[in-house]
């Protein structure tokens, strides 16, 4: 959702400030709002399950030998997420629409967008979108600022406190309870990225719902900018934190770029590269596997070559 935002929303704002016309017209205007609140009902809810995930990790009987979960349970789990984010961002396209103003000055038309329902709407729905309208910004502050928050903050108090409690014994250098620590770290680490970047955006909503009459539109248009380019810089900071942070999915990373290079050179590379594997292959199995032909082995030297 980061990279949508990024490769839909960010040119349409770009160009709209640089040449005062909305791409794409009155679709832009309903579209962009909807995928930004959208990208913040995504995060918010992703962090909240990853807190639930690291909690039932410190809860577990066995944590060390938990099976890894099934793609389809994470397909649903996904699903719900974008899903539940998208509904609860409906509202918006119903609420903004293109609007235009002439200049006084040099008569230049300025097309710009507005936060007005349509009086086209069924009387019901006409009140829903205005009763949204009155509520959203401590919707905002309440479901996509408190909520992460308050429930990374307090999942990873519980999830300490059991993990000090129950594991007291435990060696702590071994290598599940450093996977364990680098996953706490990512997910406080992009909580603490969320925080930063929305926290403007809920103090400039705020302030406008207070001081609104007795700010200019330019200064309006100015704040609203200035959240719009937060929110483009969490999409792009927040998946470069994930792969250094996450190490796991770092490396897998890197992996799949490696591949896709070597995939990318010449055959001959290939085949060499693929007959050095080969080769690192039949020594590692002939290290591993192969059984000796002059003596057996004595019966005492059991376990694995490590």
């Amino acid at each position: 959702w980061d990279f949508l935002i990024l490769f839909f929303c960010l040119p349409v704002v770009i160009f709209n400030e640089i040449t005062k016309k909305r791409l794409l017209g009155d679709v832009s205007c309903r579209i962009v709002p909807f995928m930004e609140v959208s990208s913040l009902g995504v995060t918010t809810f992703s962090l909240c399950a990853l807190g639930i995930d690291r909690f039932h990790a410190a809860t577990s009987p066995q944590a060390s030998t938990r099976p890894i979960e099934q793609c389809q349970s994470i397909i649903a789990k996904l699903a719900v997420i974008w899903v539940g984010s998208m509904m609860l961002s409906v509202p918006e396209i119903l609420l903004w629409q293109l609007a235009q103003d002439t200049s006084p000055v040099s008569g230049v038309v300025t097309e710009y967008c507005t936060m007005k329902p349509s009086s086209n709407l069924p009387e019901s729905i006409y009140s829903l979108v205005l009763t949204y309208q009155n509520a959203r910004m401590w919707w905002y502050f309440g479901c996509y600022f408190c909520l992460p928050i308050l429930f990374t903050v307090s999942c990873q108090l519980v999830t300490r406190r059991i993990s000090g409690t129950e594991k007291k014994t435990e060696c702590r250098g071994t290598k599940h309870s450093q996977c364990e620590s680098h996953l706490n770290c990512t997910i406080i680490g992009l909580t603490i990225i969320y925080g930063l970047c929305t926290t403007p955006e809920n103090v400039c909503n705020i302030v406008v719902a207070y001081m609104s009459p007795d700010m200019s539109k330019q200064t309006l248009d100015l704040l609203n900018l200035i959240n719009q380019f937060f929110l483009f810089f969490k999409c792009s900071v927040t998946p470069v934190l994930l792969l250094c942070l996450c190490r796991p999915l770092g490396q897998a990373f890197m992996d799949c770029c490696c591949c896709c290079c070597e995939g990318c050179s010449p055959d001959t590379a290939s085949s060499e590269g693929s007959a050095d594997s080969k080769l690192k292959t039949e020594m590692s199995s002939s290290i591993f596997f192969d059984k000796p032909r002059e003596s057996p082995p004595p019966l005492l030297t059991l376990g694995t070559p490590c």
